[in-house]
This record gives structure tokens, C-alpha cells and sequence, in this order.
């Protein structure tokens, strides 16, 4: 059983898709949306493409500042009663 109750509302959906399609629309600028882009960057011992990191890593710290600055932040939320953080702290082998 689910530990969260998410009911879906008319705004839930278009949220989402409004982040789903600038996500892609992201995708599609960088042009990560070819396959052969993404295995070049996987495949660091031929023709490495460190395109990909260039685009991962200002949003990798984007996230996490985002994320920082919610987890501390007492305010009101739109979209639910409050956000959703990972509680897990430890690391398993999983």
C-alpha cells in the first residue's frame, strides 16, 4: 500500500505536463533524443561525447540546490499539503 495519498486534480495533470513537455523540449535542444549521442557517451574508452555531461551537470546542481532550499523552506505548497523528500538516508546494496 502506497504511504502517500495523491489525489489527481485537473491542475495535478496539466503541471505535469507542462514539466513533461519543457523536459522534452530541453531533450530535443540538446539533442540527446539521438540514440547514438547517448552511446557515445557511455562508451568513454572509443568516441567519447562528453556532450551529455555538459548538459547533466548544471542541472544535477540545479536539483539539488532546488531541493536544498525546499527541504528548508516553512511555506505554504500549491499542489499538496506538503513535499515529498526521500526519508531513506542509508545506502544499501540494492
Amino acid at each position: 500500500m502506497s504511504q502517500y495519498n495523491h489525489s489527481t486534480s485537473l491542475l495535478h495533470v496539466l503541471v505535469a505536463f507542462i514539466v513533461g513537455s519543457l523536459f522534452e523540449f530541453g531533450l530535443i535542444i540538446a539533442q540527446m533524443v539521438d540514440a547514438n549521442k547517448v552511446l557515445n557517451f557511455l562508451d568513454v574508452f572509443d568516441q567519447w561525447n562528453p556532450r551529455l555531461a555538459i548538459v547533466m551537470g548544471p542541472d544535477s546542481a540545479y536539483s539539488v540546490s532546488v531541493t536544498c532550499f525546499l527541504s528548508n523552506r516553512k511555506a505554504s505548497h500549491y499542489l499538496d499539503d506538503h513535499f515529498f523528500l526521500p526519508t531513506k538516508t542509508h545506502i544499501d546494496k540494492k
